[in-house]
C-alpha cells in the first residue's frame, strides 16, 4: 500500500509517495537519471523499467560526499547539454542526500530552473534531505555554502531500497530522526528510546519523521524561522565534516556527534538538564552513533563555526535542545562561552 503526504508550500506543492515505486512513472519530456556508482550498480535497472518518457539519459557520479562539488554539477549540465535537455525535461535524483543535494541544484540552475524529482535510496535521505527544496555543494570553506531553494516535483520513498543499506547507514539516518524528535516531538522521542528500529518499527518511524518534516517546510519553506530548528546538532556536525575531509563520518555520525556538543553547551546555559542530556546520549549510543570528536584545535574549529549558513551579523547562531521537545536558536554568545563548550572536546 502507497501512502500519499503532500506538501503545500507557498509557491509550489508536492506529493511524497511511501511505499512501492509506481510500475509506470510516465514523463512528457525527455529525462536524465544521476545516480552514483554504488546505487547504478544495485538499483538503476529496477528504475530504469519504471520510467515511460520520450528519452531517457543516466549521469553516474563517484559515490562520497568529497565528491558534492561544483565539478559534479558541471558533469550533470554537460550531460544534459550533450543529450539537448529543454525546459520541458526532468532530472531524477536517484541516490543518498549528497546525490538529492547536487541533481537539485543542477535542476535548478539549468536553464534558470527545470523539474526535479527526488527518488532516495538512503534512510538519511528518506526522511530528510530528500524533502524540502534545500539543495547545495560544498568547498574549501564549507558544506552546503553554494546552493539554492528549488522544490522537487514529487518525492518517492520506497522501503524496498533500504535493504541493501549497511548498518553504518541506517544508523546515520537514524541519527536524523532523533534529531527531529529532540526538537519536536517528546512523545515521539520517548517512542525511540524504547524501540529497536527495524521491520515495522522502523516503517513507523519514517512515516512520523516525513510527517514533522513536512509540517516544519510548510511552515517555513525558506528556513528563516522554525526550519533553523532541523540544523541541531549541525551547526557544530559541519565543522567536524570539514575538518575531516568527508571522509571520516557519514553526515549522520557528524551530526551525532554535534547533538553531543549542541547538548553540552545547552547545559551550560541551562537550557537542557543533565538527564536529559544522559537520555539523548543514550538513544545515540544504541543505533551505534558515535558521541565524541577530539577536536585538534580549539581555535580553528571556533572559527569554521562562523561559516555557518544560520548565522547573521558574524554572530554564530546555536539551534539548541530546551528540554526534550522544543529547541531555542541561541546568539550572541560570547567566546568565552562557547569555548568553554570546546575545551571538554579538544586533545589540547
Amino acid at each position: 500500500m502507497v501512502q500519499r503526504i503532500d506538501v503545500e508550500c507557498k509557491n509550489e506543492s508536492y506529493p511524497i509517495f511511501i511505499g512501492e515505486l509506481p510500475q509506470k512513472l510516465e514523463f512528457e519530456g525527455s529525462v536524465l537519471v544521476v545516480t552514483n556508482s554504488k546505487v547504478a550498480g544495485i538499483h538503476l535497472r529496477t528504475l530504469l523499467q519504471c520510467i515511460y518518457a520520450k528519452e531517457c539519459f543516466v549521469c553516474v557520479l563517484e559515490d562520497g560526499e568529497e565528491y558534492k562539488n561544483i565539478q559534479s554539477v558541471q558533469r550533470i549540465l554537460e550531460t544534459a547539454f550533450i543529450h539537448k535537455l529543454d525546459r520541458q525535461s526532468t532530472m531524477i535524483a536517484f541516490g543518498g542526500g549528497v546525490v538529492g543535494d547536487i541533481v537539485g541544484f543542477a535542476a535548478g540552475i539549468f536553464m534558470r530552473g527545470i523539474s526535479f524529482v527526488q527518488i532516495p535510496t538512503t534512510l538519511l535521505a528518506q526522511v530528510d534531505a530528500s524533502i524540502g527544496g534545500k539543495t547545495a555543494i560544498n568547498n574549501k570553506f564549507g558544506k552546503n555554502l553554494i546552493g539554492l531553494f528549488h522544490q522537487p516535483k514529487a518525492v518517492y520513498v520506497n522501503p524496498f531500497f533500504l535493504g541493501t543499506l549497511s548498518h553504518r547507514e541506517k544508523s546515520s539516518g537514524i541519527a536524523e530522526i532523533i534529531k527531529m524528535a529532540v526538537m519536536f516531538d517528546k512523545d515521539f522521542f520517548e517512542w525511540l528510546s524504547m524501540q529497536n528500529l527495524q521491520g515495522s518499527s522502523l516503517l513507523e518511524a519514517i512515516m512520523r519523521a516525513i510527517l514533522i518534516k513536512k509540517e516544519v517546510v510548510v511552515k517555513d519553506e525558506l528556513e528563516r524561522g522554525v526550519r533553523m530548528a532541523l540544523n541541531y546538532g549541525h551547526t557544530f556536525g559541519h565543522v567536524i565534516e570539514k575538518e575531516t575531509q568527508y571522509k571520516q563520518y557519514l553526515h549522520g555520525e557528524a551530526v551525532s556527534m554535534g547533538m553531543i556538543m549542541a547538548n553540552r553547551l545547552a547545559v551550560q546555559l541551562g537550557y537542557l538538564s543533565v538527564d536529559e542530556e544522559f537520555r539523548i546520549q543514550k538513544i545515540l549510543e544504541k543505533n551505534d552513533l558515535p558521541i565524541y570528536y577530539k577536536i585538534p584545535s580549539m581555535e580553528s574549529f571556533y572559527q569554521s563555526l562562523f561559516l555557518d549558513k544560520k548565522n547573521e551579523n558574524h554572530q554564530i547562531r546555536f539551534i539548541l535542545p530546551h528540554n526534550i521537545g522544543r529547541f531555542i536558536p541561541c546568539t550572541h554568545l560570547s567566546k568565552a562561552e562557547i569555548m568553554r563548550t570546546l575545551e571538554e572536546f579538544c586533545d589540547d
